[in-house]
């Protein structure tokens, strides 16, 4: 016969006896941890959403690169692109986190010692990032550009973070883990499997190193850490916090535990699976494509379980929406992260992505998450926490929902003339006459049909920084009006007692972190290893192709130029097997082309046309003129010139060692050819230089265009394929 089950009034009663019994053990919350954080994400903020201004005003007006080859597109986005996600977001992440847990958890944390490194460190990193990328200094991943003795950094301090969370875990004074915790461990263990992967390299010197990963293996490794980077930084964090700071802000309990376990279970086995559907119509083999595709539109039910979870738990408190600037910008992050949800699995569609891969769509995209989601929580998290452990009230609701509605307007400023921009771009590309010839051949055009969204975008996110400082200065305002309780007074019994629904196995589950954590581990290493393991250990998954060569040493110098600069960033090195493409750049890519590719170089934006076909398309002087003042080759291109690669003489010291290491890769260099590297480099440099001289330009054998202009003459002539007869300017 089953037992009866007690009442709710019996079981509060006994659970308040019970606690009023045990003995409450008096401890302080490190609140100068979290003010430290918030400061450090508030200036990042600004610096980085700055520079990502700076950006976006070079592609209006190529002037404001400055001729300064510090100053360029190519070396400042990915300045742009780690100063918003690791500065801003990632300072964010650690605010909140550090915040909650200790309230979650009713214990200070594990050690205020690593809490201090913690906090110094990630700052040294990013200092690192902000002084390497403008250097050059860069392995071209994207959102993995750092080189690796900064990889060594990060992982010293992501372990530090692990250490400090999981020790606070184990002593807490709260026998459960709340939903947000669960998102902090799923985001740690995660974040360290992605990193770790991902930043495998053979290092050349301080600052040089390549992946031993080549072409399509390379790129599968990248966008599976590139797209769950943006799962596991920028997603299941911010849903620990959402799940944390709505409810306080909103004084309401979330509104569905059921529906906060199939969440989160779901979104961290589902997302992993997703990242191949950034290659589509590569040369990846389709298999995993197709998975990529399944499982990125299945993604979308996790997603909006979540987004719907946070939306219903603003039930019947819709009024304090109206009134509090905290919630207003809360619903919009909640609204954004939704839009973006649902944004993804559609561009993982083949038919979309055929049009929008490679155009200013991804850029909106990755902005309504960013500017909407992380933005926007974060500015909620900070107005609503500042305060708090300042023991004062916001100085002014009034500039913080002016805030809101100006940061809204440069949200839809910047988004909706880049999805236009898109539109215009994807079918320019693709259009062809009744004649069957291209309507646009020249993709210049295209370019400077776009500029008017490009500066409308520049406008959106003027407005955008401009509300970020209108924040600063009420946050100021508010911890000058007040002062910080560094060790906030908090008192809990050392162990709460269990409860009657501790016979739920997600529940006994909870009390459990090392448990939780193995098994979490074990749902994000599935997807992966599905996909990559048959790709690296079956040789007919990357065929190879017998006329690929390896590159010369002159070559392999180039490309390192061309990786330095930044190029990348603006040209996709890989045709993709439409007639549109075809036609303009030549025969689409094979995956055998790719084999001696450390790093790969597909890109993932069309600023300018596809290079993949581009070598002896053009002669040499043509490719000096462009280097020098693009403008020459193309009028009216928004590309900046790189005078410098004439003025600068190639290190040549290094290339025995890159030689070396890429026969440690796999590459096929010969002793002979090693030890003879730098004789063989200057012959072809002086033949270069030479046929630059018959075609009027004097220029010496030892100068850095040379070496660019040998890898751009490379590329694609490994194979016979018909050079176009378009032109690409």
């Amino acid at each position: 016969m089953q037992a009866s089950s007690p009442d709710k009034e019996q079981i509060i009663g006994v659970y308040e006896k019970t606690t009023i019994a045990m003995q409450l053990t008096k401890f302080n919350y490190d609140n100068k941890i979290v003010r430290d954080f918030g400061i450090a994400t508030i200036v990042w903020g600004i610096v980085g959403m700055s520079v990502g201004l700076l950006v976006a005003i070079q592609l209006v007006w190529p002037f404001m690169n400055f001729e300064l080859q510090y100053t360029t597109f190519g070396r400042v986005r990915p300045l742009h692109t780690n100063a918003v996600i690791f500065a801003f977001v990632g300072n964010a992440i650690f605010m909140g986190a550090y915040y909650s847990l200790q309230r979650l958890l009713k214990a200070r944390m594990y050690s205020d010692f690593l809490s201090r490194v913690h906090f110094w460190g990630w700052q040294l990193i990013i200092l690192a990032a902000a002084i390497t990328l403008p250097l050059g200094l860069t392995t071209s991943h994207e959102y993995a550009e750092l080189e690796w003795p900064i990889d060594i950094g990060i992982t010293l301090i992501w372990v530090a973070f692990g250490i400090n969370m999981f020790g606070t875990i184990i002593k807490r004074r709260e026998r459960h883990m709340y939903v947000a915790i669960w998102f902090y461990i799923a985001t740690f263990v995660t974040v360290a499997v992605l990193h770790i992967v991902n930043s495998v390299q053979l290092p050349i010197s301080m600052w040089k190193s390549y992946y031993l990963y080549a072409g399509v293996q390379d790129a599968l490794v990248q966008w599976w850490y590139g797209h769950n980077a943006v799962a596991f930084f920028l997603t299941t964090p911010y849903l620990g916090m959402m799940y944390y700071f709505l409810p306080k802000m909103a004084n309401r309990p979330i509104y569905s535990y059921k529906l906060s376990i199939l969440h989160f279970w779901s979104l961290i086995f589902i997302y992993i699976w997703a990242g191949p559907h950034h290659l589509l119509y590569t040369s990846l083999p389709g298999w995993v494509q197709s998975l990529g595709v399944a499982f990125s539109v299945m993604l979308i039910a996790p997603s909006w379980g979540g987004m719907i979870n946070g939306l219903l738990t603003l039930r019947g408190a819709w009024d304090k929406v109206r009134t509090e600037p905290t919630l207003k910008f809360m619903v919009v992050a909640l609204t954004a992260y939704g839009m973006a949800t649902f944004e993804g699995p559609m561009l993982s569609l083949k038919q979309v992505n055929a049009i929008a891969h490679f155009t200013d769509w991804i850029v909106a995209h990755v902005h309504v998450g960013a500017l909407g989601w992380n933005g926007f929580m974060t500015f909620g998290i900070l107005y609503w926490l500042i305060p708090r452990i300042y023991k004062t009230e916001l100085y002014s609701k009034k500039l913080a929902s002016a805030h809101f509605w100006i940061g809204t307007l440069g949200i839809l400023f910047y988004a909706i003339p880049m999805y236009w921009a898109a539109v215009v771009q994807g079918l320019m590309w693709k259009e062809f006459t009744p004649e069957g010839v291209l309507k646009y051949p020249n993709f210049l055009a295209t370019t400077l049909q776009i500029i008017p969204m490009h500066l409308l975008r520049a406008i959106g996110g003027t407005l955008y920084l401009s509300g970020v400082i209108l924040m600063t200065y009420n946050l100021v305002r508010t911890m000058q009006q007040g002062r910080l309780l560094a060790n906030e007074p908090a008192e809990a019994p050392e162990l709460a007692p269990v409860t009657v629904n501790e016979r739920a196995p997600h529940r006994r589950l909870e009390r459990k972190p090392m448990l939780f954590m193995v098994l979490a581990l074990i749902t994000i290493l599935i997807g992966g290893m599905v996909q990559m393991m048959p790709t690296f250990m079956i040789s007919s998954n990357v065929p190879t192709i017998a006329s690929v060569q390896p590159y010369t040493a002159l070559e392999l110098q180039g490309r390192d130029l061309y990786i330095r600069e930044g190029c990348v960033n603006c040209h996709t090195q890989t045709v993709r097997p439409f007639r549109s493409e075809t036609v303009r750049y030549g025969d689409y890519s094979k995956a055998g082309e790719f084999v001696y590719d450390h790093p790969f170089l597909w890109g993932s934006k069309r600023t300018g046309p596809d290079l993949h076909r581009i070598g002896k398309k053009y002669p040499h002087k043509w490719h000096f003129d462009h280097m020098l003042d693009p403008t020459i080759t193309s009028p009216g291109s928004i590309m900046p010139p790189y005078p410098w690669l004439i003025e600068q003489p190639l290190d040549t010291a290094t290339t025995k060692a890159k030689l070396n290491a890429m026969r440690l890769l796999g590459v096929p260099y010969t002793d002979a050819a090693i030890n003879t590297a730098n004789t063989d480099l200057r012959e072809q440099a002086e033949s270069i230089a030479a046929e630059l001289g018959q075609q009027g330009v004097d220029v010496r054998a030892d100068r850095e265009i040379i070496a660019l202009i040998a890898y751009l003459q490379r590329l694609g002539t490994d194979i016979n394929v018909p050079i176009s007869t378009v032109t690409n300017e």
